[in-house]
């Protein structure tokens, strides 16, 4: 099942990466006349770019090295890129059609039509450098956003409970040991009762996790009542009980499909990203058996990666689900695709009873791009009475 699920993934995937790269190769190169120089140092640019990642993917999985990271990293750039080729190429050849029905290109446009493609070949090409400049500085600092809970339950004493949660991290190559120990010291500098890791936590290989050491920052991170994680389709895409065993090795609590009881009077939910029917053929258990052994007297806190069907933690007494997943669509304009599938992209819901927050989350997959909106680290507060 594994195995059909990854060939029809990545088949649909190269597929549609394959003729974006065509479409904004073959308009790029209509900007370039043939017999020019140049156009022999556009084509192999272009191809480097355009295969830069699969290939440092592969070599990462495999021999792992340098030159695997700096082609990973070119090509995670390059994917941020070709979103916003893509978008322009696209926009252009809308006006182009347009113009063709319906004529209003000035004359001198008309007359000095490869200048012009000249020149918006060389602005796009600078516009997008900023863009992915501006975006990467964004996505390295993470900002911390600050939400007080009210539940009305009590909780055995104690009247609040302060929460770290840092959701879609992607440890690996492009996440590393700098990026992340600066994660780690935002969360520790807020001196949680409870860590959370809602998913998402590892890219996807398990090997650039171990070469740059990442669990002893994992094990770095404070907390009264420690750290609990749960599964993101991520670790399922790497291998999730490979990921799982390294996080149980380095400090952290992975709840799949589990409870924990914390402090005697607060229960926290985990379940198994709903991912694991796509890559491992099972099913997660459902919500109501999880809670059949909860006291609902006691404050409930919902873990699940993916924010889908968010009135079912409402229907079986959650009081809190956190969720991430979708980095509020990490590039501008992906953000209102996002809005359009999940009921909340991003940001605070009332649904029910139930307090539901998802998280833009701290990392990034693919380009180390965030465009339209902020990397963040949740730090809440529960009040009880």
């Amino acid at each position: 099942m594994r195995t059909v699920t990854f060939v029809i993934f990545f088949s649909v995937f190269f597929t549609v990466y394959g003729l974006i790269n065509f479409y904004i190769f073959a308009r790029g190169l209509q900007a370039i006349p043939a017999g020019f120089q140049w156009r022999r140092v556009y084509v192999f640019t272009f191809l480097v770019l355009a295969l830069s990642f699969v290939v440092g993917r592969l070599l990462e999985r495999r021999w792992p090295s340098p030159a695997s990271d700096v082609l990973v990293w070119t090509g995670s750039f390059w994917l941020g890129a070709m979103t916003y080729f893509f978008l322009a190429v696209l926009a252009l050849d809308i006006l182009r059609l347009v113009n063709h029905i319906l004529p209003f290109y000035p004359s001198w446009v008309r007359l000095h039509y490869l200048e012009v493609k000249q020149v918006l070949f060389i602005s796009l090409g600078g516009i997008v450098a900023l863009l992915l400049a501006a975006g990467f500085v964004n996505a390295s600092i993470p900002r911390v956003r600050a939400l007080t809970l009210r539940i009305p339950k009590r909780a055995d004493g104690i009247r609040s409970l302060t929460i770290a949660a840092a959701s879609d991290i992607h440890l690996g190559t492009i996440v590393g040991r700098k990026r992340f120990d600066r994660v780690v010291g935002k969360i520790n500098a807020l001196n949680a009762d409870l860590v959370l890791l809602p998913g998402d936590i590892v890219d996807e290989d398990l090997g650039a996790v171990i070469r740059e050491n990442l669990g002893e920052s994992l094990k770095s991170i404070r907390s009264k009542y420690g750290v609990v994680a749960i599964t993101g389709n991520h670790e399922y895409i790497g291998g999730v009980n490979e990921a799982c065993d390294y996080l149980a090795d380095h400090g952290v609590t992975v709840l799949r499909d589990g409870v924990l009881k914390v402090n005697g009077g607060i229960f926290v939910i985990g379940r198994e990203d709903i991912s694991i029917n796509q890559f491992a053929g099972l099913r997660r258990k459902p919500l109501a058996e999880l809670m059949a052994g909860v006291d609902k007297r006691y404050p409930v806190i919902l873990l699940d990666h993916q924010p889908f069907h968010l009135e079912e933690g409402a229907a079986n007494g959650a009081d809190v689900q956190l969720s991430g997943h979708t980095h509020h669509g990490q590039l501008w304009p992906i953000n209102h695709i996002t809005a359009a599938i999940f009921e909340l992209s991003w940001g605070y819901k009332m649904v029910g009873q139930t307090h539901v927050v998802v998280s833009s989350g701290v990392g990034t997959w693919g380009p180390p791009v965030r465009v339209g909106n902020r990397p963040e680290i949740l730090h809440l507060t529960l009040t009880f009475d």
